[in-house]
């Protein structure tokens, strides 16, 4: 089996898509997620904003692809291409 790529979420405390985007890639196997807390660090903001464009959260990379936001990670998982991009099963 194929290790799981590295999870990168930007996040903030009480922000309820971080809570259900995490929800989601727990339930699709995924143990380790990297969170970043934006609204401790200031500087990690700058770099969200930087890498992605956007200036909400959850922000969302697995490997190098971003995802995007928690209806970003739904709609993917809806098409059945998050479970490949996490080392699953293929499309």
């Amino acid at each position: 089996m194929s290790a799981t790529p590295h999870v990168l979420m930007y996040s903030t405390a009480v922000c309820p898509y971080c809570i259900r985007a995490e929800q989601l890639l727990r339930a699709r196997g995924v143990t380790e997620i990297e969170k970043v807390r934006i609204d401790l660090d200031p500087a990690r903001l700058d770099e969200m904003i930087a890498k992605t464009a956007r200036r909400t959260v959850p922000q969302i990379f697995i490997g190098e692809f971003h995802v995007g936001g928690c209806d970003d990670l739904v709609a993917l998982d809806k098409a059945g291409k998050l479970l490949p991009l996490l080392g699953g099963q293929s499309a």
